[in-house]
């Protein structure tokens, strides 16, 4: 991967994570009430829907920045020769590079994430004050609750499925046109990626959720993925499972047309 390309994958995919990250986040806190364990007015109902968005605002740009230069150049290095080359492997390539930049993007910014997911459900007012308060009275390790389980059963899932229907979708579209897609094209291929991806990983995020709010000592706070999905599936049923499924799909679904066309618009006209 060439200077100016890894530049161009690190400023347009901040860019893009900004930008996706600030509109959209009422949709995002909407989600996480509905599948908090206290329910969804308890935690706050449509009350100060933009609680947490300063640590969305500190965590976007180098968290998108970070995941992109770590997908491109895994795609680079991948595509450059050897069994992955091949045409008929490319989504084992994608599905390789999305997971790799998902881990790198998840590890440095877990301690965000669970602040953000606290303020969501109005439990701290100012998300500093509350990273600050783990530092000083919890152990290290506390602050990253939720990151195995962030990585295990939501995030790593759901780029598994997003970005090699994505580039499958993209690579379809212009095959049939006949020339590359606009930015605007490789947008809507992102909306469909991001939508089916979000339907089906919803139980692997509200277990992810249900950790990250959890209580310290409790059963849930422990992290037992199987245990957490049971109890859901026990007290709520299927549609405890699928809680939030449609702010998540919508909020996806706009987020990959916003994101991926912001990050392929600005690539291009920075290349």
């Amino acid at each position: 991967m060439e200077r100016r390309e890894f530049f161009a994958s690190l400023v347009a995919g901040g860019c893009a994570g900004m930008c996706v990250d600030l509109t959209l986040f009422p949709l995002d806190t909407i989600k996480t009430r509905l599948q908090s364990q206290q329910g969804f007015y308890k935690a706050g109902g449509f009350r100060g829907i933009y609680a947490g968005v300063p640590s969305a605002a500190v965590g976007s740009f180098p968290g998108a920045a970070a995941f992109f230069v770590t997908y491109d150049c895994t795609k680079s290095l991948l595509g450059a020769g050897g069994p992955l080359a091949a045409p008929h492997m490319a989504p084992v390539t994608h599905m390789l590079a999305a997971s790799l930049g998902e881990t790198d993007e998840c590890e440095s910014l877990s301690p965000r994430r669970k602040g953000q997911t606290q303020a969501q459900i109005a439990r701290s007012g100012c998300i500093y004050r509350f990273i600050l308060s783990l530092l000083k009275m919890e152990a290290t390790t506390k602050i990253f609750c939720g990151t195995k389980s962030s990585l295990s059963l939501s995030l790593i899932p759901f780029s598994l499925v997003q970005f090699p229907l994505w580039e499958y979708f993209k690579t379809l579209w212009s095959w049939k046109q006949g020339h590359t897609l606009d930015s605007w094209q490789a947008a809507v291929c992102g909306a469909f990626a991001g939508a089916v991806a979000a339907f089906v990983t919803t139980p692997l995020d509200v277990a992810k959720t249900r950790i990250m709010l959890a209580k310290a000592g409790t059963s849930t706070a422990e992290g037992n993925i199987p245990l957490v999905l049971y109890d859901v599936w026990k007290s709520r049923g299927l549609t405890g499972l699928f809680a939030g499924s449609v702010p998540r799909v919508t909020f996806i679904s706009l987020g990959g047309f916003f994101f991926l066309g912001a990050y392929e618009k600005a690539r291009r006209a920075l290349l």
